[in-house]
């Protein structure tokens, strides 16, 4: 459904925040070593993250990604979505073809129009603080 951009963007973003909620900023190297991403790949996703304000990048000797904490609770996760795939996920045809509207429907249109209304509706209602604190409550992982 995402692409393997946005999945390690998420994934990238989620490990920020934590460590930001605990004053603590993360290097290029620790990120993609704990989404196992190839560093070079990692970078170009932190870089579009910097470009949207999502995650704010400090040069030197203590520098690092980090989130301010305010941001924490307001990020939302289809602001990361849209910030490495765009909009895209909400437009697309759920077969991949290049005509599809409600004027000229594919197959699967009407049930796939539902799928991404409530697709659309969580990225937009879930907060990357929900989604830290699962984290570190262990309700979720990020890794296995």
């Amino acid at each position: 459904m995402f692409s393997k951009a946005c999945e390690y963007g998420i994934k990238a973003t989620i490990f920020i925040a934590i460590n930001s909620s605990e004053n603590r900023r993360v290097s290029p190297k620790e990120i993609s070593e704990e989404i196992d991403s190839p560093q070079a790949f990692t970078a170009k996703i932190l870089q579009a993250l910097v470009r949207n304000n999502i995650v704010k990048s400090v040069r030197g000797a203590y520098g690092g990604f980090e989130i301010e904490k305010d941001k924490i609770a307001t990020t939302k996760l289809s602001q990361i979505v849209y910030a490495i795939d765009g909009d895209g996920i909400y437009k697309g045809c759920g077969l991949g073809l290049h005509t599809c509207d409600e004027n000229h429907p594919c197959p699967v249109h009407d049930k796939f129009k539902v799928i991404r209304d409530e697709l659309k509706h969580m990225l937009e209602n879930t907060s990357l603080e929900q989604l830290a604190l699962d984290i570190k409550s262990g309700v979720a992982f990020l890794k296995v």
